[in-house]
């Protein structure tokens, strides 16, 4: 039993440090944080955990947030934040649903752009 164990540790320990430089030179490709390089390019697992995943679960939360934004509207409309509200139940979750890209973390960034140069504000 004594043999297995030192057997599994040095296996283990051997492993670890082989697998070292390839996480320092994959952290090292992008060192500069390019949030272009995330949005244009999202890993593989990213994209098929976004479609499975996260795409349903939104689609889902824009539904029942409508169902809620429903429910609540003589209440903000009384408290004049009717606007607030539908973006916060219904728009917010629609964008992240419909507008980002397959396996980005967000689209408040793109989104917020696209707004200042509708405006013509840079």
């Amino acid at each position: 039993m004594n043999l297995f164990r030192s057997t599994a540790l040095g296996l283990i320990l051997t492993t670890g440090l082989a697998t070292l430089p390839l996480s320092a030179s994959a952290q090292q490709d992008n060192v500069s944080g390019d949030p272009t390089y995330t949005l244009e390019a999202p890993p593989a697992y990213a994209m098929v955990g976004d479609l499975l995943v996260a795409r349903p679960l939104l689609i889902a939360g824009t539904i029942i947030g409508a169902a809620v934004f429903i429910v609540s509207l003589p209440f903000s409309a009384l408290g004049g934040n009717v606007e607030e509200a539908a973006d916060a139940l219904i728009g917010t979750p629609g964008r992240e649903a419909f507008v980002r890209c397959l396996g980005c973390t967000s689209a408040e960034k793109p989104y917020r752009q696209a707004q200042q140069d509708s405006q013509g504000q840079y």
